[in-house]
């Protein structure tokens, strides 16, 4: 997995923050999803690599308890975790029981479950109509 994330890192389009991630989605059918951030001018316009990668599932017609892991790495020898943007989509589309691996360049590895990196998520049951 280290070596297909550093390759994918070439991939990355980070010219103004310049910190390159890439992503890669297992799925619980072991099929693979990969993505890297893009960036625009307007940083809010741009996309993490781990949405990128989630958003790719989602668009072949996998949903919400399919993802098996999250793999991510930045060129950076410190563990990359998603940001909080990131965070909340995981949150959203991803059973608490699912591994988010962290990578070093050098291939470290951190790994923690969605409930570990969200312990608090925002989720649809905050938007349930009160009983």
């Amino acid at each position: 997995m280290q070596d297909k994330l550093r390759s994918l890192l070439n991939n990355a389009y980070s010219p103004y923050f310049n910190y390159p991630v890439a992503a890669i989605v297992v799925m619980k059918d072991n099929k693979e999803f990969e993505g890297v951030n893009v960036e625009t001018s307007s940083p809010s316009a741009g996309i993490c690599a781990e949405r990128n990668a989630i958003y790719s599932a989602f668009a072949k017609g996998y949903t919400k308890g399919d993802i098996k892991e999250i793999n991510v790495m930045s060129k950076q020898e410190d563990f990359c975790y998603p940001c909080f943007i990131c965070r909340q989509a995981i949150s959203d589309f991803c059973t608490e029981d699912v591994t988010i691996n962290s990578y070093t360049y050098s291939g470290q590895i951190n790994s923690l479950k969605v409930s570990e990196l969200c312990p608090h998520p925002f989720n649809e049951n905050n938007l349930e109509e009160e009983r």
